[in-house]
């Protein structure tokens, strides 16, 4: 992509120059050889004309009459930009400031940003240094000149520390002689979808972009397949999972002949569109709509683990490529709609170009790749953290050799936040881009996080459920995740922060309600909290220990954490309407056993007493206390007392 920046500069330095270069009374040209201007003025028809092989071959002719034509070296050095022969470019930049330096000073922005590009950071240093010394070029060549010298500062001090940078390629079961790029991955680690730019006979355009999807099995990645239930004659891209890998969204682009495909519409040249997985199956893709896609170009997504909030890029596709390339943030509703996408800070965002996207599952470092930040000369890719309050930090570059003077992009970080993989055509490599992973300096890791996994069953039939499930932070007391389990397998997977306490809450319509408290003090992405959840169907005798109403020791005043589990409570009864209840409480055996049998009663009572206050009806309700005289463990561990210590529900009547 380095080229994509020489042609944009090198319009914009033509755009100035040419007038320069005209045969006026203001700018007379620098020949008064005939043969020379002859040539030069046929050149230039080749040129307007875009034929640049014969326009090449008459600017070096006029140059053989007068060597010191500059004109015609600067002709010659758009050419070669143009073409991506920079050393060539070079030379040309280089005689001339030989000649004059004074006449096109242009020329040491336009050398400086050409060396910078190829990583010769000491000469491209020289020549912005020389480019600033004229202040009367044109604003953007200036802060061109500024933003070349300070990368080649930082580059030249990156070089002499050196992150630590061993990348390995993935192997042959996911490259090939074609590019792979665009990673994306399940929280679990175990499925791993890529984009790969296949070769295609259409007229239209020489390739085609599809997913490719791999399974870890054994600890090895099986041979990478193609998504056949999305790839179409369409490019499909740069790919976000869910957490589960059940939800996809993803970029497609128009086709030139028949728009997005078979009844598909979009809103630009390149759209977000979203499917899911139910079992095997992958659902017919659907446009994500307004306000996420509009009239521009909107790719690249990346979609946060509890699957509220969405990042992408969004620019504006031009007869140059794309341009204005921003990184967006929507974040979904509780009524299921997307907000109004907002640029993200002028921290993240910069006037140069931000893309390849990603939020850690931890939802809070962000990883994307921009070319205007300080960094190596191209694409850098960058780390920022955003705080409690929503604030971003400044982005940290990762460092050489992570980053180069080439362009480094397509950045997907593990969930276990040590291992990294982005997309390279460094020498040893299968094809064009291949897939490498590589250990990510400690610096810019994310926050720890483990994830969640099991199966949601009919208690009864052990025939699969689809539930809803909600997991709460106990000490923040906000809903951390809300999703379902898979209608045909009853699985589901989520990620969470570690060091947390969580409330877990499963649901169905026709069944008791379940609840389960854990704390993931020792929970890492190795050693992940894994729970298969029963639901019983709700019939008389139908019990559920309420595991996240919590008292004081020895006391029977609710905690404010239990509020979550008693209005799911409330709820419960007001959509089943006829259900009574008997309310229990129930203790361990330490202490004096009438005391027991009181505390029990009294925890009951408070139970029954929010429920009343919260518009249940009294009358539909129970209570009883049975001290220790119903155990459900052992007694003799400290783990069984915790699970004696209960309030349980039971459903009398229907």
């Amino acid at each position: 992509m380095n080229k994509y920046i020489l042609i944009l500069f090198a319009f914009i330095f033509t755009q100035y120059s040419c007038s320069v270069a005209q045969n006026t009374k203001d700018y007379p040209l620098t020949s008064n050889n005939k043969k020379a201007l002859k040539y030069f003025y046929e050149a230039k028809e080749y040129y307007a004309n875009h034929n640049d092989k014969l326009a090449e071959l008459t600017f070096l002719q006029a140059l053989e009459k007068d060597p010191n034509f500059i004109e015609p070296h600067i002709y010659l050095a758009y050419i070669y930009t143009d073409a991506g022969e920079y050393d060539k470019a070079i030379e040309q930049y280089k005689k001339v400031v030989e000649i004059n330096p004074d006449f096109f000073p242009d020329a040491f922005g336009s050398m400086g940003l050409l060396l910078l590009h190829k990583g010769e950071y000491a000469e491209a240093k020289k020549a912005f240094e020389k480019a600033l010394t004229y202040p009367n070029q044109p604003k953007m060549m200036l802060e061109m000149a500024r933003k070349g010298l300070t990368d080649c500062n930082f580059a030249l001090e990156a070089i002499k520390n050196p992150v630590p940078f061993e990348p390995k390629n993935m192997g042959e079961n996911i490259n090939s002689k074609y590019s792979e790029y665009f990673p994306t991955i399940s929280a679990d680690g175990n499925f791993f979808l890529f984009t790969r730019r296949l070769e295609t006979p259409n007229g239209y355009n020489p390739y085609n972009e599809d997913f490719f999807v791999t399974e870890k099995m054994g600890g090895k990645w099986q041979r990478a397949h193609p998504l056949t239930a999305i790839n179409t004659e369409n490019n499909e891209g740069a790919p976000t999972l869910s957490a589960n890998g059940r939800f996809l969204i993803y970029t497609l682009c128009a086709h030139p002949a028949y728009g997005y495909g078979k009844n598909k519409k979009g809103f630009g040249s390149c759209d977000l569109f979203y499917t899911y997985r139910v079992g095997d199956s992958w659902k017919f893709p659907r446009n994500l709509g307004q306000p996420i896609n509009s009239n521009k170009w909107e790719s690249q997504p990346s979609f946060s683990s509890d699957g509220k909030t969405l990042y992408f890029v969004r620019g504006i596709f031009t007869g140059r490529g794309i341009q204005n390339q921003d990184i967006y943030v929507s974040t979904l509703g509780s009524n299921g709609i997307w907000s109004k996408p907002e640029k993200l800070s002028p921290k993240i965002n910069t006037p140069g170009r931000e893309e390849s996207v990603f939020i850690h599952p931890d939802g809070k470092t962000l990883y994307f790749s921009s070319d205007g930040h300080p960094g190596m000369g191209g694409l850098d890719i960058y780390m920022s953290r955003k705080d409690e309050i929503g604030e971003w930090s400044e982005p940290v570059n990762l460092g050489y050799p992570i980053n180069t003077h080439n362009d480094e992009n397509s950045i997907l970080v593990h969930p276990n936040g040590q291992l990294a993989y982005f997309a390279s055509d460094r020498e040893g490599g299968f094809g064009e881009l291949d897939l490498y992973s590589f250990e990510l300096p400690e610096n810019v890791r994310p926050l720890p996080v483990t994830y969640m996994k099991g199966t949601v069953y009919d208690a009864k039939t052990k025939e699969p459920l689809n539930a809803k499930f909600e997991l709460i932070d106990l000490e923040t007391g906000k809903l951390t995740v809300t999703s379902f389990s898979d209608k045909q397998s009853g699985e589901f997977l989520v990620v969470l922060p570690a060091n947390r306490r969580y409330a877990l809450n499963v649901s169905k319509d026709g069944y008791l309600f379940y609840s389960e408290n854990f704390e993931l003090s020792n929970g890492t992405f190795d050693k992940p909290f894994l729970k298969d959840v029963p639901l019983h169907p709700i019939e008389v005798g139908e019990k559920v220990v309420l595991k996240n109403v919590f008292f004081e020791t020895a006391k029977y005043d609710l905690k404010p954490e239990s509020k979550i589990e008693l209005d799911k409570l409330v709820a419960f009864l007001k959509k089943n309407s006829t259900l009574k209840l008997l309310i229990s409480g129930h203790t361990d055996n330490v202490g004096n056993p009438k005391d027991n049998q009181i505390l029990s009663e009294n925890r009951a009572k408070a139970v029954y007493d929010y429920l009343v206050e919260n518009g249940v009806d009294p009358s539909r309700l129970q209570t009883a206390g049975f001290g220790d005289t119903k155990p459900i463990a052992d007694n003799n561990t400290e783990e069984g007392r915790a699970l004696n210590r209960r309030t349980e529900i039971e459903i009398i009547a229907k």
